[in-house]
């Protein structure tokens, strides 16, 4: 039967805590899961004593997976595949459980990962979320720790240590002072580890993220989003010690507190404190793209990976909610006169902003600065550090008239410095100067341009662009002017009749 619903494809993450099962629709650069969920086994606990997966998380593994298969073949998921980590492998009867599941789940693929496939697909998950990682990747499970280095050269290295939550919990009977001097051990035995001291610390696995959340409610943070969260080495190391003192109930009053991760939090902010002693990173990113979507890049969308993920993520959008696939390069080169001093990546965020100009056009015209807002601040998609969505979000509310007090700016307002808060101002003045002067159509902004003539801001009309001055036109050039601090004037061609 033919049927119009995107390609569909399916993981499931079989891990030593949890187990999780990822729909993602459609074959592009940016992941798009369109059912995600997860539910607590713990088939790891107590196979340091036993050799032997949890018998209560067997049973249950046994009927959450066929739920999972039931939910990946109604919706046409293909591929779909099961991969089994850290428990799965080391336990004895390990391979006696993956039997019974293929019994249960006739055809489909189940594939036991080792230690070194897993840093890998961590490690291209990473790639997937940050494009320019470089530095150490540590991914926590319940019953490893993955560690592997990227380079612009590709990937290299990778370890796996009896360090996740769940296994050093059972190893250090609970016991946080021996779980310590257990991870010194183990990360110390990393030879290669010297090769990425100082530099950044990617940090991914569900008990990392838990960690992430609770520190951004603790710190009031203004925008509630793992992916990208960063903090320096010494605001790393207070959160792991506030984290491993903190009472309980302290922890579960927080808003959004991860309540059933609690138990795994000592020991995920140990490791975390070991790690950064010993490979002292600058920064530590978190990110929430791991095995799953490194699967998705591998198995899915292989030739996909070198692409710029904020772009594609631009031009989608400004297809779907734009007029015109044309103006944003035009506006780009218009506004090249008003950053003569910026960066590689400050021209990045303006390409992107000139893309992403119009996604407001067809919203209620009283909320479209706020709705744009909104809309950039929290965007889907992978590859947008915190500052550029602060960055990009006001430039778009600026562009749609938004009022600079307007409290809907605070996010933007925190995560900002001054320069860069100007910068966002001065471009979203300018794109909304554009599109009064062309109405959204590059065939009326091509022939105008914004010069220099010393320290006054000049709008150039050609003659057969006179048609376009206009009131709005003229408060417009103004304000950009105000936000420039330089006077401004409209110069337009007089056409010369015979």
């Amino acid at each position: 039967m033919q049927t119009d619903t995107p390609r569909r494809s399916a993981v499931v993450d079989l891990g030593s805590n949890s187990v999780r099962l990822v729909v993602f629709e459609g074959v592009s650069r940016n992941p798009v899961p369109i059912f995600n969920e997860k539910a607590v086994l713990r088939l790891g606990r107590g196979l340091t004593a036993t050799g032997r997966l949890n018998e209560e998380g067997v049973s249950m593994a046994m009927e959450v997976l066929s739920r999972f298969h039931a939910i990946a073949r109604a919706m046409n998921a293909e591929p779909f595949e099961i991969l089994a980590t850290a428990a799965v492998r080391d336990a004895t009867n390990g391979p006696d459980f993956v039997k019974a599941l293929r019994e249960n789940m006739p055809g489909v693929p189940i594939r036991i990962l080792s230690g070194e496939e897993e840093a890998d697909h961590s490690a291209i998950g990473v790639m997937c979320g940050i494009p320019e990682a470089s530095g150490l990747v540590a991914d926590v499970g319940g019953g490893s720790l993955e560690l592997i280095r990227l380079t612009s050269n590709g990937r290299h290295d990778a370890n796996t240590l009896p360090l996740g939550v769940i296994r050093l919990s059972d190893r250090a009977k609970g016991d946080l002072n021996v779980a310590k001097n257990l991870a010194d051990a183990d990360i110390g035995g990393v030879d290669w580890l010297p090769q990425v001291k100082g530099g950044t610390l990617y940090l991914v696995g569900g008990a990392f993220r838990a960690l992430a959340r609770l520190h951004i409610a603790r710190m009031q943070y203004p925008l509630n989003i793992v992916h990208y969260y960063t903090l320096g080495l010494e605001e790393a190391r207070e959160m792991t010690g506030w984290l491993l003192h903190a009472p309980r109930r302290s922890l579960e009053r927080l808003p959004g507190a991860p309540k059933k991760r609690l138990d795994d939090i000592p020991f995920a902010a140990t490791v975390l404190r070991r790690l950064l002693r010993k490979v002292q990173p600058e920064r530590v990113i978190f990110c929430v793209d791991g095995l799953r979507e490194g699967w998705y890049m591998l198995n899915v969308a292989p030739d996909f990976l070198p692409q710029d993920p904020m772009q594609v993520v631009a031009h989608d959008m400004c297809s779907r909610l734009g007029r015109s696939n044309t103006l944003p390069d035009v506006l780009m080169n218009w506004t090249n006169g008003l950053f003569a001093d910026e960066t590689l990546h400050q021209s990045h965020l303006r390409r992107i902003a000139c893309w992403l100009s119009d996604v407001g056009s067809h919203d209620h015209p009283e909320y479209r600065a706020e709705q744009t807002y909104w809309r950039i601040l929290r965007l889907q998609g992978v590859g947008f550090d915190h500052e550029a969505r602060a960055w990009l979000s006001l430039a778009l509310a600026v562009r749609y008239a938004a009022d600079l007090n307007a409290e809907f700016l605070s996010t933007s307002r925190t995560l900002l410095d001054e320069k860069q808060w100007k910068q966002a101002v001065v471009l979203g003045l300018a794109l909304r100067l554009a599109y009064s002067v062309s109405g959204g159509t590059d065939v009326l902004l091509e022939g105008t341009a914004l010069t220099w003539e010393g320290r006054e801001l000049v709008l150039r009309l050609g003659s057969s662009r006179v048609a376009v001055r206009g009131e709005s036109v003229g408060r417009g050039l103004t304000r950009l002017g105000q936000a420039l601090e330089v006077q401004t004037r409209v110069e337009a061609e007089q056409l010369v009749t015979p």
